[in-house]
Formats: C-alpha cells, sequence, structure tokens
C-alpha cells in the first residue's frame, strides 16, 4: 500500500471517529445529562460528566487534530494543499475548489474544538477551576460552538467526498 493510501485511510478513520463523538455528543449526551439532571430520583450527571465525558472529549479532540493534520498531508502529497486553500481560485481548478470548501470548514471545525469547545468543556467538567458563572458561560460556548460543527459537518463531508468521487462544484 503505498504512503497516499495509508495517509488517507488515517484520515478517514480518525475523521469517522472525530464526527462520530461528534454527533454522539450532540444527539446522545447533552440530552441524557439534561434528563439525568432533571431526574431528581436518579444517579444524576455525575458519572457521565466525570467517566465518560472526559475519555470522549480526549478521543474527539484528538480525532480532530489527527483528521486535520493527515487531510493536510494528503493534499500536500498530491500537491493540491496551497491549491485548496485558495479554492482554485484563479486556476480552473474545480477539484481545489471542492476539497478546499471541505478543508475550510474542518479547519473552522478544529479550531472549535481546540479554542472553543476543549478549553470551555474543561471549566464545566470540573477539569480546571471556574466559578459558577464561568461554568455557565463555558456551558454556552461550548454547546453553540460544538452545534456550529454539527451544522457544518454536513456539507464539510459533502465537499469531502464530492472532490474524492468527481463531483465538482
Amino acid at each position: 500500500m503505498e504512503i497516499a493510501s495509508t495517509v488517507r485511510w488515517l484520515h478517514l478513520l480518525a475523521g469517522i471517529t472525530w464526527i462520530g463523538l461528534l454527533y454522539y455528543f450532540n444527539f446522545v449526551q447533552v440530552p441524557a445529562m439534561a434528563k439525568a439532571t432533571a431526574d431528581k430520583d436518579g444517579p444524576g450527571p455525575a458519572a457521565i460528566g466525570k467517566y465518560v465525558a472526559p475519555l470522549a472529549l480526549l478521543w474527539f479532540r484528538w480525532a480532530a487534530l489527527v483528521t486535520w493534520l493527515s487531510g493536510a498531508a494528503y493534499l500536500m502529497g498530491n500537491g493540491q494543499f496551497l491549491n485548496a486553500f485558495t479554492l482554485g481560485v484563479g486556476q480552473n481548478n474545480a477539484y481545489a475548489t471542492t476539497i478546499g470548501m471541505g478543508a475550510w470548514l474542518g479547519t473552522i471545525m478544529l479550531f472549535n474544538v481546540w479554542v472553543l469547545i476543549w478549553p470551555n468543556q474543561k471549566k464545566v467538567l470540573g477539569i480546571v477551576q471556574a466559578s459558577d458563572e464561568e461554568k455557565n458561560k463555558a456551558k454556552r460556548v461550548a454547546f453553540l460552538a460544538s452545534r456550529s460543527n454539527t451544522l457544518m459537518s454536513i456539507p464539510m463531508l459533502l465537499f469531502m467526498g464530492s472532490a474524492s468521487h468527481g463531483l465538482m462544484f
């Protein structure tokens, strides 16, 4: 198997992990935490917040980074990195425009993971000290960044898949 194929498979596997966890957080964990908090007779959300969320966030943020780095390596290996990030402007390069749109969405999503979601989740989960006011603000910022990533993931996947299968925009 050639290097480009290995890098591409790494990109796909890391991307599946990243987006899978993104959907888990937004469609499973957040609603479960809300129900656990509201259930006054239940065990509460502590187990999820103490054991599940930190481990899931570890895989989430590193999968995001590996996805981005392997995608960048794949584009560099094909001589398309600069073309993609300039969207093929002035080159009439439909592949660069299409893959570039996906790459830019992925870059914004990576930024959200490492700059908005993770630092704020550390406050929410008590990994770093924060006042109740700081935790409430952190919840909101992490929530909005995560929901934004969920919304961006669909067009990002569309652009990535389209570029790989010759359906250019």
